[in-house]
Parts: C-alpha cells; structure tokens; sequence
C-alpha cells in the first residue's frame, strides 16, 4: 500500500510540471499589463443641442521601446446610429504637451494615430482631446458613443493592437 502512496505523490510534482510547461497552470506573466492601452474620459456626461464635449484620448506606453507609430480609428456605436436625429461631428483637435496644447493634423474618423505627435518613450502616455459639437439642431434624449481600434509599433520592431475600447457616452438633453 504504501509504494502505491508514493507513486501517487511522485505523479502530482510531474502533473503540475507538465501543466507549467504547456502554458496551462498560471504563471506571473499573466498579471504582466499590455504593451500600450488606449483610454478614453469626456469633460462632460450630457450636453444640449448646440453645445461641445471635450473626448480625451490617453495612449500609455507599458513596454520598455519607444512607440514609433500608432494607427487609430474611430467609430460611432451601433446604437448610436440608429438615432438619426442625433446631429454631431468632431471639429477640433489637441495634443497635450508640456509646453501647453497644440492642434492636432486630423479630427478622424480613421487615422486618429499621427495626433499623438512623436515618439511615445517607455512608461509615458500622450493625450488627444477631439473636440464632440453637438448641433443646435440635434434631437434630444438619446447617448452619442464611440469606440476605437488602435495598433501600436515598437522601436524593437514588435507591435500590438487592441479593442475595441469604448468611449464613455455622452446624453443629448433637452433644456
């Protein structure tokens, strides 16, 4: 009986090991973060008709590269194209710099990448705010939303990509 105990011991260090080996048990890179993240925070949850939401968009550099290039799109939600009566459009564009705001070369939807501005170093993050104007003739009472795919290349020659990452949406009111 006893030699039947032991082998039942021995099989559970093997066990366990084969687990590891195959990626199955965890492992201390799964708390690792992701190599870039793209978040999304707005001045304001409501606006009226004829008013503006100020959309900020942070890029956060995880890796231990440089970011050279991102590409970033983005879309309006699903819901909220089924309300055509909600009438907006994104009419300006900043980067923040330490040296204070400056324009960005686009307001999207596609391409949002280039507003970042140059390089993002190891550890840092750059912010866009998109500039929402809702228009004086909008409906009242329904959410505008957006959400983004981003893809991010490293100076080692590595990318990523993630999404989709959903902005917070922004309620239409009526005064």
């Amino acid at each position: 009986m006893r030699s039947t105990q032991l082998r039942r011991l021995g099989l559970a260090p093997v066990f366990a090991l084969a687990l590891a080996l195959f990626g199955l048990a965890p492992g201390a890179s799964a708390a690792d973060p992701a190599p870039a993240d793209l978040t999304f925070t707005t001045d304001s949850a409501t606006a009226l008709p004829g008013g503006t939401v100020n959309l900020s968009m942070t890029i956060t550099n995880h890796r231990t590269y440089d970011v050279w290039f991102v590409h970033q799109t983005i879309e309006p939600t699903w819901l909220t194209t089924q309300r055509p009566d909600l009438k907006y459009s994104f009419t300006g564009c900043n980067l923040a710099t330490a040296a204070g705001s400056v324009p960005c070369p686009g307001t999207g939807p596609t391409n949002l990448g280039p507003n970042y501005g140059s390089t993002i170093p190891p550890g840092q993050s750059r912010t866009v705010t998109l500039t929402l104007q809702i228009a004086a003739d909008s409906g009242c009472n329904g959410n505008i939303g957006f959400y983004s795919y981003y893809y991010a290349e490293f100076s080692d020659s590595t990318n990523t990509s993630g999404g989709p990452v959903y902005t917070p949406e922004t309620r239409v009111v009526c005064a």
